[in-house]
């Protein structure tokens, strides 16, 4: 393992966020003041509770999870695509570097990221609406999960666009509806059928459901398929990436 190699892609990624602080930390944290504001002033005054949390900490968790699925794609896809973009990644693939190195490198910055920003929307929320965490050591290790399989996932979207309008395809048209329509700011109990059988189908239903489970010890799903559901997804992009390497497909050409 060439951890020097490692650490200096991971520092170099990270070091753009301080360089693009406004549309890396200010923007996510702004839209999600937007949605407290919005959702939780206008809609929860008519929603007073839900399962017994109030409106307002319900969609908490959500909201985290919202923010981290789009910033960590954002941010892997991104970060691969550039040196795609300018020709720099074949000084990476001609350079003693292996795949271990450089999801260490690109993804693991781009979950700190997601993390970072996570607990930044965490503490912008508790400005907000009153909140706590059952299950705090649950809460991270699942934040953490999730931010490193959709950075796995946003690796292989920077490798697979082919122009910047393709990296956000997936993100705007794909994931946020996807969000949206998984319980982010609803219960799915609240829905009636066959509405209810058809969400079960969304698979951030699974994602949302979990975080929530962490903050508030109540799920509409199963907490072993989130968690399950969630790690079946990151070693299917661990599989993806390593063939992608292994054969040098969009990276090479």
């Amino acid at each position: 393992m060439n951890w020097r190699a490692a650490g200096s892609i991971y520092r170099f990624e990270l070091a753009r966020t301080w360089r693009t602080l406004f549309q890396s930390i200010f923007a996510p944290v702004l839209t999600t003041s937007l949605y407290f504001i919005v959702f939780g002033a206008a809609i929860g005054g008519r929603i007073q509770q839900v399962g017994g949390v109030p409106y307002g900490a319900f969609i908490v968790p959500g909201l985290m999870l919202l923010t981290i699925l789009s910033e960590s794609t954002s941010n892997a896809s991104f970060g691969i695509y550039l040196p795609r973009f300018t020709g720099t990644v074949y000084e990476l693939l001609s350079a003693p570097v292996g795949v271990a190195e450089t999801l260490i490198g690109y993804v693991g910055a781009a979950a700190t990221k997601s993390v970072i920003l996570a607990i930044i929307i965490l503490a912008t929320a508790r400005l907000f609406v009153p909140f706590h965490i059952v299950h705090p050591i649950y809460a991270a290790g699942f934040l953490v999960l999730i931010a490193l399989a959709f950075s796995l996932f946003g690796f292989i979207l920077g490798c697979w666009a082919d122009g910047f309008e393709k990296l956000q395809v997936v993100p705007m048209l794909v994931l946020t509806p996807l969000t949206f329509l998984g319980g982010t700011f609803y219960s799915i109990e609240m829905l009636g059928e066959p509405w209810r059988t058809v969400a079960m189908v969304n698979p951030v239903v699974y994602l949302v459901n979990g975080l929530r489970w962490t903050f508030y010890g109540q799920s509409d799903v199963n907490i072993l398929w989130s968690a399950g559901l969630t790690l079946a997804f990151l070693l299917i992009c661990v599989a993806i990436v390593s063939w992608i390497f292994r054969t040098g497909w969009r990276l090479r050409t």
